[in-house]
């Protein structure tokens, strides 16, 4: 399953991608125990039995009564267009990242850390696929790219055994942590400098757990016009999905639409000598595995 928003005239709608990602199947249509507003109210009140309903739908492959439309004849949009929180993020999870970013970082703004590293990102409002990223060229010059799979949980929770972790995700999108290298280093936090209004891309779908493996181990990739830039698999993790899921909400409440970004492998644009950054009219493309292709255009 495939949990999308679009739009099909001024309105946001819900809907999910067929099997063969040709068609868009208005959610609305389907006949579930409630209305959803949004994405988020979705994630935390969707029942067990409409999954099945869905699932069901899907596997009959047979459209027959639900409102319907070709893929080609509408806009997808961000998923979660404005989460509930600020995105919890995963810094340096690759070990080919960590590398690069200590021989690009200067000394006071990095050193390798001895424990997983997190930080939150503020996205009042994220942009979705073939949306423009605005580059604030004149904040900084040193414009960023950074796919990562981004884990979307599904339900309430404290103090999670990382056993139990895959129970409280929901699903699982793509994130480009868009980011300005300058201003991440000049503040010796990376906040700022991951912040900046239009700095989340998400999409092109939300794509439910049980389509995807526990443990995750899915390919990740990023290409600048067309250029292959990052290439690796979820597998190379220094901190896995049970162990992240685990070790945030020790002392901290998960709740339902909270996403956490887990990392981005090498191959990110300050890693080059010299470095790659984007410029206006590039066009960068996150992938991943089984989700699809995140599409943007720099401003």
């Amino acid at each position: 399953m495939k949990f999308i928003c679009f739009r099909k005239s001024d309105k946001e709608e819900l809907g999910l991608l067929s099997k063969d990602g040709t068609l868009v199947i208005e959610l609305s249509s389907i006949k579930l125990s409630k209305k959803f507003t949004d994405m988020n109210d979705l994630i935390n009140n969707i029942s067990s039995s409409d999954i099945e309903i869905i699932q069901n739908s899907l596997l009959k492959n047979d459209t027959t009564g639900f409102t319907t439309y070709p893929i080609h004849e509408i806009k997808l949009c961000s998923p979660i267009k404005r989460p509930i929180h600020d995105i919890i993020c995963v810094g340096v999870n690759y070990q080919n990242h960590l590398n690069e970013t200590k021989e690009s970082f200067d000394k006071e703004s990095f050193s390798e850390p001895k424990r997983t590293v997190y930080f939150s990102k503020r996205a009042t409002e994220t942009i979705g696929p073939e949306d423009t990223i605005i580059s604030h060229i004149n904040i900084d010059e040193q414009l960023d790219y950074e796919v990562e799979l981004a884990v979307i949980i599904g339900t309430k929770g404290t103090n999670i055994p990382k056993e139990k972790a895959e129970d409280y995700v929901f699903g699982y999108t793509i994130m480009n942590d868009i980011s300005a290298r300058n201003l991440q280093q000049q503040h010796l936090q990376w906040y700022r400098g991951k912040s900046l209004d239009t700095f989340t891309s998400l999409g092109p779908a939300i794509v439910h757990k049980s389509e995807i493996p526990f443990p995750v181990e899915i390919n990740v990739c990023s290409r600048v016009n067309g250029e292959l830039r990052q290439s690796s698999n979820t597998k190379h993790f220094l901190a896995d999905i049970p162990s992240i899921i685990a070790e945030i909400s020790n002392g901290i409440t998960l709740e339902p639409g909270d996403i956490i970004a887990t990392g981005t492998p090498s191959g990110v644009g300050m890693g080059f000598k010299p470095p790659r950054f984007m410029k206006a009219g590039d066009v960068v493309e996150c992938e991943v595995e089984n989700i699809g292709v995140l599409r943007n255009i720099v401003e």
